[in-house]
């Protein structure tokens, strides 16, 4: 298992900006040591384990970038038609029978070994053809159309860097290297719980006090894209006892634990109380909004991350906490998704110091820039505010409000899940 020491970190009471607590934990934070060897396709969104050097050139010889004619460049005429003689023909998958000799031009086709001697190639649809002559009109460049081996990455280079995660264009590259199998870290091992006495599970009737449990199954979701192995420990009562026991139990066999509900200061949130009594907290509130009652610390040396209980609060913290948290944890380097420019159209105050998300939905405008427009419920309990949205406008720590016609960064859905 992952381990943290508690010995690390001392509680602090002050309202912590997302990159400072982040920076605060990762800082004594040991990934996971344990890796596998897998195929390609088993691969798919782990955590690269070591660094992948070329073991060949890529591409591993020089060959016909188009259907055409190659040729020596030495032979053309750089003011007019050049006329050569037709001799051979190279398919794809096949190896030329003989260099070419001076003055002839050579029928290749897309991927096919250059012979020796040629240096350039035709596209098909600019010659000439008049029996055995070939007519190549003036103004190509040397080397055009031809691609050398190792043009996109030689051997011996660095192809992709340990701490990378697998994705589609990733085994693209690796197969193309030969490759059939690499070296990934383990799955980080995540126990999931809710918290509440008014919350139960999908499937069963509702009683007049209760709401069903949606925090669960968003936090499987997400941690399963992830590529986390989830342990769904269902729902813990308002009890600050048993909610202690079971995190202590949770912490055996896990390298994370992680809650929604309960890390508020209300008589009936007991997680953070909890906690304290299993393990250790580093900090329980965090500058972000939604989401302000975040816990993270450590229960029987395995992180433990408290997330607020409104199911808005509970997708931004884990978008901007738990996922750059357990990209670290499994041996990943965290990244902050870029921002993307948007046009607002809409008038937001807020306060300083505190990092904001907004739910808008993309527009066009009728002068071609891309809009912002503000969900009109925004609510951190508003579950309809991110299926009715497509992601979340960053105004950061200094700013106090925006109008129509600012500009700010955009988080697409897709770069936070």
């Amino acid at each position: 298992m992952a381990q943290l020491s508690p010995d690390h970190f001392a509680l602090t009471s002050a309202l912590l900006s997302v990159d400072d607590a982040i920076a605060r934990v990762s800082a004594n934070l040991s990934p996971v040591a344990e890796t596998e060897r897998l195929g390609l396709l088993e691969a798919d969104g782990r955590i690269l384990a070591e660094d992948i050097f070329a073991p060949i050139d890529l591409p591993p010889f020089f060959n016909s970038a188009v259907d055409g004619y190659a040729v020596r460049f030495a032979d053309l005429d750089p003011a007019g038609v050049t006329e050569l003689a037709l001799a051979g023909r190279v398919a794809a998958g096949t190896a030329p029978d003989r260099p070419a000799a001076t003055g002839e031009a050579v029928r290749i086709f897309t991927g096919a070994p250059m012979p020796a001697g040629t240096d350039t190639v035709f596209m098909q649809e600019d010659v000439r053809l008049a029996g055995e002559r070939v007519g190549l009109p003036p103004g190509l460049k040397a080397g055009a159309n031809c691609r050398p081996a190792g043009e996109d990455l030689a051997r011996g280079r660095l192809a992709l860097a340990a701490g990378r995660r697998i994705t589609p264009e990733a085994i693209a590259l690796i197969a193309a290297l030969g490759l059939t199998q690499i070296t990934v870290r383990r799955r980080v091992k995540v126990a999931i719980f809710s918290t509440g006495d008014e919350i139960v599970s999908p499937g069963r009737p509702l009683g007049p006090a209760e709401l069903y449990d949606s925090n669960r199954f968003t936090l499987q979701a997400l941690l399963c894209r992830l590529g986390a192995t989830v342990t769904d420990l269902g729902i813990l009562p308002d009890d600050r006892a048993a909610v202690s026991a079971a995190l202590a139990a949770a912490a055996h066999g896990h390298d994370l634990v992680l809650t929604s509900g309960g890390v508020s200061m209300g008589e009936e949130d007991h997680v953070k109380a909890a906690v304290e009594a299993a393990g250790s907290l580093t900090f329980w509130r965090l500058a972000i909004k939604p989401g302000r009652p975040v816990a993270m610390g450590v229960v029987g040396g395995t992180a433990f991350i408290g997330l607020p209980g409104n199911p808005v609060a509970v997708f931004v913290t884990f978008a901007h906490v738990v996922r750059p948290f357990l990209c670290a944890l499994g041996g990943g380097r965290p990244e902050a998704p870029p921002a993307l420019p948007v046009r607002l159209t809409f008038t937001h105050a807020k306060k300083a110091g505190r990092r904001e998300y907004v739910r808008v939905m993309l527009a066009r405008a009728a002068d071609g820039v891309v809009e912002a427009v503000k969900h009109p419920r925004d609510g951190a309990g508003m579950i309809t505010s991110l299926t009715e949205t497509d992601g979340l406008v960053e105004l950061g720590e200094t700013v106090t409000a925006v109008q129509p016609g600012d500009m700010a960064g955009f988080l697409p859905y897709a770069l936070l899940r």
